[in-house]
């Protein structure tokens, strides 16, 4: 066989049985009619001739196969999470995948996957391997290859140009639908992901407010706990009038609840280096996070003492400069059964601060919280309050009930949590000023509009991956306007808040601080 045949095989394979999503959200646009029976078709040849003129530039000479069989694997993988949670590869899910631990990724494996492996991507792989392809000469195939490219665009342009009308739409009013071409569509963010890994300068890290100060005898020794939510989304707190009882514990408590607060991005990865940083979520880059300090960096030009303990994957970068403890299993964590519960990250704390007679202190705590599809594992059996469940990663196959349930009993655990966190610092606002500042990476799809996780980009995500739950709570001798916090608390506040809100906290001089941006110290009303 040809190598321009196996490669028309495979992607009129691919094009068939491996966009189902694809076409499943073209058709919730253009829906199946007389009169878009002509556009689909040609859809369908066009995205056929696409994949097979990207596979006939990516397989050369005796790596055919070996590439053809990589991309059938990655394509059967990508079909599996496109199909079931209507998610898109791009760049930033890519990096999100790249920087998961093994256990969290334990979490999305599943009979089904293993099925769409099996089917999608080992058995053609199979074949490709077993079919016995001509030799040509390099100059050969060359030629080859040209023909093919110009036929594959030939045919495109007779495909696109009598449909323009439908064509200008789908290119210009739906660009979303395009992210869901498979393998198409991956393999740009493959590329993309990949040049921005190798491109991240020149190893040199931009310094930033090495200025940085805590004015001597103007207030109290200040020690704050920031809390990284995870998965969060804002209209399941009963704080923000959800209507199920979610934060009994924190209803009792002073909190402020900024309920009103956006995510820089809706996954872990762009997230929470992002809202460590002072870029801001408009100008904000992988590269640009990766070669600037951030605001830990900062907090310890001012001689603040900092710690990070994780019972996430990890910090994405952000503690690599500060004390950093890893809770994510039982060396650390005294409080495990199925999985490490967040609340052990609390243990041994008051040891901590005891050993620093000196100073402020910034305790960083990133929370496994509601991190999916397997939400019944992210709390314990006592919490189990919202029956029934659902026990199953593969989220499709409950009802939305259940996932809502599942989902809603880790949210009640992240009240108990904070009200942990809470009493711990009131155990101290004898010696300092506390304060607590709660906030949540990105929000989480639960099966609207057949959406599940997150992770989609950012201009096409729904609110509910990017509105995300927010609170504040301050000991009795921080020196704050309550009234005037509460009187604002529904302002729209987004994470390029976190930076500058921290170092106000700590009232920290320094000229990369922007008081317009601090949520607690701004004069803005």
């Amino acid at each position: 066989m040809t190598k321009s045949k196996l490669v028309i095989l495979i992607a009129l394979f691919l094009g068939l049985f491996g966009n189902f999503a694809f076409f499943k959200n073209v058709t919730a646009v253009y829906p199946l009619s007389a009169g878009n029976a002509l556009f689909l078709v040609s859809l369908s040849v066009v995205l056929v001739s696409l994949i097979a003129l990207l596979l006939n530039l990516l397989s050369i000479r005796a790596a055919t196969k070996p590439i053809l069989i990589l991309i059938l694997l990655l394509s059967s993988f990508a079909s599996y999470f496109m199909d079931s949670f209507n998610v898109i590869i791009d760049a930033s899910m890519l990096q999100n995948a790249a920087q998961t631990n093994l256990a969290e990724s334990k979490d999305l494996f599943s009979l089904k996957l293993i099925f769409y492996v099996l089917l999608l991507g080992v058995l053609p792989s199979v074949f490709v391997y077993k079919t016995s392809l001509k030799n040509t000469s390099l100059k050969s195939e060359l030629a080859s290859k040209l023909k093919f490219m110009l036929l594959a665009l030939l045919i495109m342009l007779l495909m696109i140009i009598p449909l323009s009308k439908f064509y200008t739409s789908f290119f210009r009013e739906h660009k979303p639908l395009r992210f869901y071409a498979n393998p198409v569509y991956f393999l740009y963010a493959i590329g993309d992901y990949v040049n921005s890994s190798f491109h991240s300068g020149d190893g040199v890290i931009k310094a930033i407010g090495k200025d940085a100060r805590v004015p001597a005898g103007t207030h109290d020794r200040e020690l704050v706990i920031l809390v990284v939510g995870e998965a969060a989304r804002a209209d399941r707190f009963s704080l923000n009038g959800y209507a199920r009882e979610t934060n009994p514990l924190l209803k009792k408590e002073a909190v402020i609840n900024l309920s009103n607060m956006t995510s820089c991005g809706t996954s872990t990865a762009v997230s929470v280096p992002c809202m460590f940083s002072n870029i801001g979520r408009e100008q904000y880059s992988d590269r640009k996070a990766r070669t600037t300090e951030n605001l830990l960096d900062v907090l310890r030009h001012a001689g603040i003492q900092v710690l990070w303990r994780d019972n996430n994957s990890d910090s994405k970068g952000v503690a690599a400069n500060v004390k950093y403890e890893d809770y994510k299993s039982a060396k650390l964590n005294p409080i495990c059964d199925t999985e490490c519960r967040d609340e052990g990250m609390l243990s041994g704390l008051q040891d901590y601060i005891n050993q620093h007679k000196t100073g402020d202190i910034l305790i960083v705590l990133h929370q496994m919280g509601n991190h999916g599809p397997a939400y019944y594992k992210r709390y314990p059996a006592a919490f189990e309050r919202f029956k029934p469940v659902c026990k199953s990663n593969q989220l499709e196959s409950c009802s939305r009930e259940e996932i809502s349930n599942a989902y809603d009993n880790a949210i009640l655990y992240t009240d108990y949590f904070l009200s942990k966190v809470i009493a711990l610092l009131k155990n101290n606002s004898k010696d300092f000023g506390t304060a607590m500042f709660y906030i949540s990476d990105h929000g989480e799809s639960l099966g609207e509009n057949s959406l599940y996780l997150h992770g989609l980009p950012f201009v096409m995500a729904p609110d509910t991956q990017k509105h995300v739950g927010a609170i504040l709570w301050f000991g009795e001798r921080f020196q704050v306007d309550r009234s005037a916090l509460r009187a604002k608390s529904a302002k729209p506040y987004s994470h390029d808040n976190l930076f500058h809100t921290v170092l106000g906290l700590f009232e920290v001089n320094t000229q990369v601080y922007d008081k317009k941006q601090d949520i607690v110290r701004s004069d803005i009303r």
